[in-house]
């Protein structure tokens, strides 16, 4: 779209992939003037690294700590939200490392993803957030959710200390946040922060 073919736009290609840890789809590719064929030269001649199907990293990018979640979001093409136990590790308020990826999709995303653990759910704007760009549920809405799956009240327990004492939220909005959701989290976080209070 508006480059040539013949052209392609190797600055435009690089602004993708710096907000993407040094990953690219095809797709943005070919929208800065990539053919296929150009694609899989440069992959031949170690330009750009092939990491699956459609999706290729540039060679002089280092590989990121978090290359499989920023894979796992073009394979989504963006419209997944890393959450539960994959947000609760980003923000390191785990000490366990999920054996799944898990985000949190639109009900008519594609569930052709068998690596990915996929939750289907409505998520409000002021419950997304960015960290280490990549895009995530807040600490609020993380909590919610590992809560709302059933993760061991202990482990909640001490992800929620965690998040008070990193400053990632305050005691007041997080109880806040969890007055409106009501039900487990409100019980839990109540006595969470009632503890740490009376500490």
């Amino acid at each position: 779209m508006g480059t040539k073919k013949d052209s392609p736009n190797h600055t435009g290609l690089y602004q993708f992939a710096e907000q993407q840890g040094g990953y690219f789809t095809a797709r943005q590719a070919e929208q800065v003037g990539f053919t296929y064929p150009l694609l899989s030269r440069h992959a031949k001649t170690g330009r750009f690294i092939r990491v699956k199907h459609g999706i290729y990293r540039l060679a002089q990018f280092p590989e990121s700590p978090n290359a499989d979640l920023f894979v796992a979001a073009l394979e989504l093409h963006g419209r997944g939200v890393f959450s539960h136990e994959t947000a609760l590790s980003l923000y390191e308020l785990s000490d366990t490392l999920p054996s799944q990826i898990h985000l949190t999709v639109p009900a008519q995303t594609s569930r052709r993803h068998p690596d990915l653990k996929l939750h289907t759910s409505r998520l409000a704007r002021n419950e997304i957030t960015q960290r280490h760009e990549l895009a995530v549920t807040t600490v609020p809405r993380t909590l919610a959710d590992v809560i709302a799956s059933g993760m061991a009240e202990e482990q909640v327990r001490l992800a929620v200390q965690q998040a008070v004492e990193h400053g990632l939220l305050s005691k007041a909005s997080l109880q806040r946040y969890a007055k409106k959701r009501g039900g487990r989290m409100a019980r839990i976080i109540t006595n969470v922060l009632s503890e740490n209070t009376e500490q």
